[in-house]
């Protein structure tokens, strides 16, 4: 076995804990609601090209 096998675990342990902690200040969106904004940005930049 490789000296490496044990270190994936301990190297994601600071990940965990950080993406596991909550802020209650943080400002929360909706998944759905970025991909809806992302897409009507693109439609909105397409619509610009069109247009000039």
């Amino acid at each position: 076995m490789s000296s490496s096998d044990g270190s994936g675990l301990m190297s994601s342990a600071g990940l965990v804990r950080y993406f596991d902690a909550e802020d209650s200040n943080a400002i929360r969106f909706d998944p759905k609601t970025v991909i809806a904004f992302g897409a009507l940005t693109g439609v909105f930049i397409l619509v610009l090209n069109l247009v000039a």
